[in-house]
């Protein structure tokens, strides 16, 4: 008998959740034509979800989740929908959450590495934190490591939690949509880019480790002072605004590199695409990681990547990349000079990246987080 699935998407067009949650629910659509699934959404984002099967449809839920009224009017709402199941996508679950439901954990960054947050808070947000996931039907972290720091930070049981891997978004795989060479040259014009770089894509939260890669920067940067090619070189970051980051922008003064340091803020998809495509390395010396997907989008680009060598990032990128202390600005460095420097390095990095990022697969995603479902109905 089919089953009535909820999918909270208020985050569809946020970065990174977003892919999340647009990708899961395009794949579940291509392997799920059996269950009713209503994608929870708001007005402005509705358009999002078009093109999805007849058994998919949208319900509109305009309060934020970070209202606190949220907590009684949201579960309130989802009852008016009769579920068997909700699915959160992260983990913002609301303290009167309707049950059963399924949350998703991607890291757990906002307890370890919160900057600017008061002891009171950060107490109320582990209770709201670890209550969402211990009343869940199951959790799914996204890497071995996320699962170990959901098990050993939350005290959620190990059978509670299963593992299933995000992937890179389909679109950095298709050759056939990807912008030629009069195009990138086009987008990269836009905005005044003709020199080579290095590339970070993603937000700049104290864990993303910025400052040393700013630092690593300037060292490679004085090393190829003189280099034919690499004399010019600039580091671009892509993702978010230096505004609210007064660390980063330290960096870049006491660096001395504020005229070859570029942030471009948030890009469209095929903007972002083309910097993919046209950097010299992409950089990601994160410190810490629930999954790590931009080294796997830079891979299907075919992008050399340097990355560290924690938390998660070592069981997704493999033998792909180059990997670093990010502690260590001149681990970091010597990492990005190896792949700039070393052909032969280069041309490994490449091959394996394209093969390391095809073994992560939406539609086996799906696959496994539908199995789930799955079970967690059949148990009630």
């Amino acid at each position: 008998m089919a089953s009535h699935i909820v999918i909270d998407g208020r985050r569809i067009t946020d970065f990174g959740i977003g892919t999340y949650i647009r990708s899961l629910v395009q794949a579940l659509g291509s392997v799920d034509r059996s269950n009713r699934y209503t994608i929870v959404t708001t007005t402005a984002d509705q358009g999002s979800l078009a093109g999805l099967p007849e058994n998919f449809r949208t319900a509109i839920y305009n309060r934020s989740d970070h209202s606190a009224f949220d907590h009684i009017a949201f579960p309130f709402f989802l009852n008016s929908l009769a579920p068997d199941l909700v699915h959160i996508p992260l983990n913002r679950v609301p303290l009167l959450m309707v049950t059963p439901y399924v949350v998703t954990v991607h890291d757990m960054a906002n307890l370890l590495f919160e900057e600017d947050t008061s002891k009171i808070r950060m107490q109320l947000r582990r209770f709201r934190f670890g209550r969402g996931l211990r009343r869940a039907a199951r959790v799914i972290a996204v890497s071995e490591a996320t699962k170990r720091d959901v098990e050993h930070e939350m005290g959620v049981p190990a059978h509670c939690i299963t593992r299933v891997y995000n992937a890179p978004d389909p679109a950095f795989f298709s050759r056939a949509s990807s912008p030629g060479a009069q195009e990138r040259k086009t987008i990269l014009e836009r905005y005044q880019i003709n020199y080579p770089f290095l590339l970070y894509a993603g937000n700049i939260r104290k864990n993303k480790n910025i400052p040393r890669l700013v630092e690593a920067f300037a060292v490679v940067r004085a090393q190829l002072a003189s280099h034919p090619l690499y004399k010019d070189l600039r580091l671009v970051i892509i993702g978010d605004t230096i505004s609210q980051y007064p660390a980063v922008r330290q960096s870049v003064i006491k660096s001395r590199v504020e005229n070859a340091v570029r942030f471009l803020g948030f890009v469209p998809f095929e903007t972002l695409r083309c910097f993919y495509e046209s950097a010299a390395c992409f950089v990601f010396p994160s410190r810490y990681e629930g999954f790590g997907l931009p080294p796997l989008e830079a891979m299907a680009c075919g992008t050399p990547v340097v990355t560290s060598n924690v938390s998660s990032l070592p069981e997704v990128v493999g033998d792909a990349a180059i990997l670093v202390n990010p502690e260590n600005v001149f681990d970091i460095a010597r990492g990005i000079g190896e792949v700039l420097l070393d052909e032969e390095v280069r041309a490994r990095m490449i091959r394996r990246g394209r093969e390391q990022a095809a073994r992560f697969s939406w539609n086996w995603t799906a696959r496994q987080v539908l199995e789930i479902y799955r079970d967690v109905i059949e148990q009630r």
